[in-house]
């Protein structure tokens, strides 16, 4: 990969003892990030597939389906980091098929990627860890909620990561303005949260490294500049030395939304990182946008 430069910056020591190796359910754009990043510091992991035989590297899983690893193929897994989303029952399909092999395993450490979503609709004001989740949650983010109950229900050593919209290099306001399908929406008063895929696999390395006994079981990951939709597009439009879109108002076209894409604009929060920056001492690789979006831009020029 070209951006292989940012991912060795994060950090130069393999996480994981010799003889440890970790499983990443759900090989999609930051489970693949995190395992390259490990691979790279010479830790032992495998990726689950939805295919068999699987490649190297790579195990064979679809719930859908009842394809299963193996107990011999995940024998000596020590820890464990889920990113499958629910399945259409809103049950996590890692738990609902693979709990019996897992029960056999001396997990040491489980991460549980999350969502955000699950803290509702805050009209815009700052939410952390100890903010309920809200009463009236969309679906999916009601999903997700029960995804992490049962995980921290689980017995094993559970952390949660709370993740806003994730953005990155082939993933991000630039392409979508170069492709000419970028939509300039604004609604006064609404922000979006967001971090960069980097800074995922960073925190998730971080508390990795860190003794069992401090590590909190729900961290927030998020940069520290939440914003509108319309200013991270206009500062992707002055990187890229092009006009933007025009400008349209969200009441003027919220009736030619999706149901899917009005469900992001319901929901406005700000959250806060302060748990994982001041009291686990996690530094961001790209504290906003602004820095994230130019190291995208360079990445994505070497392509």
């Amino acid at each position: 990969m070209s951006d292989t430069g940012v991912l060795t910056s994060l950090g130069a020591v393999n996480p994981l003892d010799p003889g440890q190796r970790l499983l990443v359910v759900g090989g999609g754009y930051t489970g693949q990030r995190f395992a390259e990043r490990l691979r790279q510091l010479g830790a032992d992991v495998v990726v689950t597939h939805r295919r068999a035989p699987a490649a190297a590297g790579e195990l064979p899983f679809d719930s859908s389906t009842g394809l299963l690893p193996s107990a011999s193929e995940l024998q000596g897994i020590s820890h464990l980091l889920v990113t499958a989303p629910p399945d259409r029952q809103g049950q996590d399909p890692c738990l609902s098929s693979l709990k019996p092999l897992l029960d056999g395993l001396p997990l040491q450490w489980t991460g549980y990627l999350s969502t955000t979503g699950v803290y509702g609709n805050q009209r815009g004001e700052w939410v952390d860890e100890s903010t309920p989740p809200a009463a009236d949650l969309l679906p999916r983010s009601q999903a997700r909620l029960q995804c992490e109950q049962a995980w921290l229900n689980s017995g094993w050593p559970v952390q949660v990561f709370r993740l806003p919209g994730i953005y990155g290099p082939r993933r991000n306001n630039l392409l979508a303005l170069q492709r000419g399908d970028a939509r300039h929406v604004h609604k006064p008063g609404q922000v979006f949260c967001r971090v960069h895929v980097d800074d995922i696999v960073g925190a998730l390395l971080h508390c990795l490294r860190l003794p069992a006994t401090q590590r909190p079981s729900i961290v927030n990951v998020c940069d520290n500049r939440p914003a509108p939709s319309s200013e991270l597009l206009g500062y992707s439009a002055h990187l890229l030395g092009c006009p933007l879109p025009e400008l349209q108002w969200f009441e003027a076209v919220e009736g030619n939304m999706s149901p899917m894409a009005l469900s992001f604009w319901r929901d406005n929060r700000r959250v806060s990182n302060r748990k994982l920056t001041q009291a686990l001492g996690y530094a961001l690789t790209y504290p906003s946008y602004r820095e994230g979006l130019q190291a995208c831009l360079k990445a994505e020029a070497l392509d």
